[in-house]
């Protein structure tokens, strides 16, 4: 139990599908490794500074995938702190076709951010440490945070779920203003 390296994009582990985890068939073994898994990428989030991690993201292609939420971060913002949250095998369903704009960065595409349409609600259905399964729906930046992660477990970075790749840059350079057609987009939807 340690930190990883975090793989990068291009490496084969961001680029595939992560297998599920079958509770049904687990041993012992297999659930120590589970939980020296989940372990692994706390530590690893935690040292990398981000607000989730998947399990591809060090290597591991498995669906599995941890998170928490700071109150008020993003243009649609949490009220309150979602506290750390372990999810084995996560699926997400959109409740309706609205779509948001907010700003995105990955530990597995360093020192870039883009402009990235989400959903704005979302149904969360996934699994916790036991197998029980969970359902939840969730809103804004924290639909956001969820469907970034579980990208990670379809092989899929958020460049690629881009609409403009003009509004990929170094996260740097948004200390020059940004983009103007960054800046049409987030007036259209009331974020500035």
């Amino acid at each position: 139990m340690a930190i990883q390296p975090v793989t990068k994009m291009g490496h084969p582990a961001l680029r595939q599908k992560s297998m599920a985890i079958r509770f049904d068939d687990l041993t012992d073994d297999d659930r120590v490794a589970l939980e020296e898994l989940v372990t692994d990428l706390v530590d690893t989030m935690h040292d990398a500074g981000g607000t989730g991690i998947a399990a591809p993201q060090i290597g591991v292609v498995r669906q599995t995938v941890i998170y928490f939420v700071t109150k008020g971060r993003g243009f649609e913002p949490v009220e309150e702190d979602v506290p750390l949250t372990v999810m084995f095998n996560p699926k997400i369903e959109p409740i309706d076709e609205e779509q948001f704009y907010d700003w995105e960065g990955c530990l597995s595409v360093p020192a870039l951010t883009g402009l990235v349409p989400r959903y704005k609600n979302i149904l969360l259905t996934y699994q916790d440490i036991t197998g029980k399964i969970h359902e939840e729906t969730l809103s804004g930046y924290h639909a956001r945070v969820v469907q970034h992660e579980v990208d990670h477990l379809l092989g899929i970075l958020y460049p690629q779920r881009m609409d403009d790749i003009s509004l990929l840059m170094y996260s740097d350079q948004l200390e020059h203003g940004l983009p103007q057609k960054a800046r049409e987009i987030l007036i259209a939807q009331g974020n500035m």
